[in-house]
């Protein structure tokens, strides 16, 4: 078992963000077989709890994004506040968003907009993943908070679909915390696929072979252990086996698989196009993350490039979701850790960290559309009414999805933690 290093995210406090994969594709050297096992042995405490049959797709934008120049523009401020970009009316009257989002401007009926979230000046997921910051997760003496998929991955009945995917490796905000390794996200790049593949020259009858061969083995282990935990054919092996020769997961993250013109229309951007194959194939959290949102500099410079992508990302991601029938059961949330200074800086148009206040965007799940939520005020510096937490958006999207965030699991040392402290709901959604 050896580690294989994700692509690195370069941030501004100088730390590099690397998604960390095992070549046993759930990480910390977990086989599928050791995954089910640690599941099934974390349940006996605590039995699975049925969830409706939706999910989530969580688009994070690392570094910060500039929440004046995408959804929340102000374009009667001063010129060193507006910055350089126009705003364009939507499909809904009255409602505003950057140029250089056409494609959600045309579909604003079908989307939601929280524009008084406030944050923490923290480079990391954790917050918009878990509800608490890093800085809180490393400190925490009862074990760090789990990620929202993780919590789905405890909650939903095992299959041989994994129940959380991260299409950007691991980092603090996508770890399970107290919860167990167990329920790390399976993280399908680099050499973890081949964990999906038939070993070379392995056919389905001889895959049944080697299952014989294990239950033989099984055998010779139940005489040994006295105890007689091992007895009979390990279920869980049964399982892993069952994951790799359905080939469900495999034939998601193969995009040859898709229309050529399909394919055409994601190029650049083919992280949207897997998250939406993963969640038809019944994946309940897909994570996914696009650009370098860490503008101190160049941030017109940069946001001219990367905002276009962002915009045909999201908006093909949703046109085929609801093509699908799956708007209401797929909720979208698309964020980063905070927003940025109103006021431009003099390094080359950039702009810097902000925590004050920043934007979110949610489609889909049966949430109600079309509108803005909150506002900042008139140079985009604070919540200007309705302020929000980041956890309170988070626990929204809990509830939406059939989710008590009042919910408690024991931690590591047995004390019941709730999923949330902070849990008012955004009422304005449901």
């Amino acid at each position: 078992m050896f580690t294989v290093w994700g692509r690195p995210h370069n941030f501004c406090d100088g730390i590099h963000r690397r998604g960390f994969l095992k070549l046993g594709a759930f990480g910390a050297g977990l086989t599928l077989a050791d995954m089910y096992r640690a599941q099934a042995a974390a349940r006996t405490s605590r039995p699975s709890i049925a969830t409706p049959a939706k999910s989530a797709i969580m688009i994070y934008l690392p570094g910060g994004p500039s929440h004046m120049d995408m959804y929340d523009p102000k374009p009667e401020a001063p010129v060193e506040y507006r910055g350089e970009f126009r705003a364009i009316p939507t499909a809904v009257p009255g409602i505003q968003i950057s140029e250089h989002m056409p494609l959600q401007a045309r579909m604003m009926d079908r989307l939601a907009i929280v524009r008084s979230l406030i944050s923490v000046d923290e480079h990391s997921d954790s917050l918009v993943m878990t509800g608490y910051p890093e800085r809180v997760n490393r400190a925490a003496t009862q074990g760090q908070h789990p990620s929202f998929g993780a919590v789905l991955s405890k909650l939903r009945t095992q299959s041989e679909v994994p129940p959380f995917v991260s299409l950007r490796g691991m980092s603090i905000g996508t770890e399970p915390g107290y919860l167990g390794v167990a329920h790390r996200p399976f993280t399908p790049d680099g050499p973890a696929r081949a964990n999906l593949r038939l070993p070379s020259g392995v056919t389905p009858p001889r895959m049944s072979d080697r299952q014989t061969l294990l239950s033989q083995f099984d055998t010779i282990r139940r005489e040994i252990d006295a105890s007689g935990t091992m007895n009979g054919l390990d279920a869980f092996t049964q399982r892993a086996f069952e994951m790799i020769s359905s080939g469900i997961v495999r034939n998601a993250l193969d995009l040859t698989q898709e229309d050529p013109r399909t394919r055409d229309r994601y190029k650049g951007i083919e992280q949207f196009l897997t998250a939406r194959r993963l969640v038809e194939a019944g994946v309940g959290c897909v994570t996914l993350s696009y650009g370098g949102w860490d503008t101190h500099s160049s941030n017109f410079k940069t946001l001219r490039k990367q905002l276009p992508m962002l915009d045909r990302g999201i908006a093909n991601l949703l046109e085929d979701l609801r093509d699908r029938g799956l708007e209401n059961d797929v909720i979208t949330v698309v964020w980063g850790e905070f927003g940025r200074t109103p006021k431009v800086n003099n390094n080359d148009g950039g702009r810097d960290h902000w925590a004050p206040v920043m934007s979110a965007m949610v489609a889909g799940g049966g949430l109600k559309m079309g509108q803005v939520i909150g506002a900042s005020s008139a140079r985009g510096e604070y919540p200007k009414d309705r302020p929000l937490k980041v956890p309170h958006l988070l626990a929204t999207l809990y509830k939406a999805m059939g989710i008590d965030p009042a919910m408690t699991f024991p931690s590591g040392s047995g004390r019941p933690m709730h999923i949330l402290d902070d849990r008012e709901l955004v009422t304005e959604l449901l």
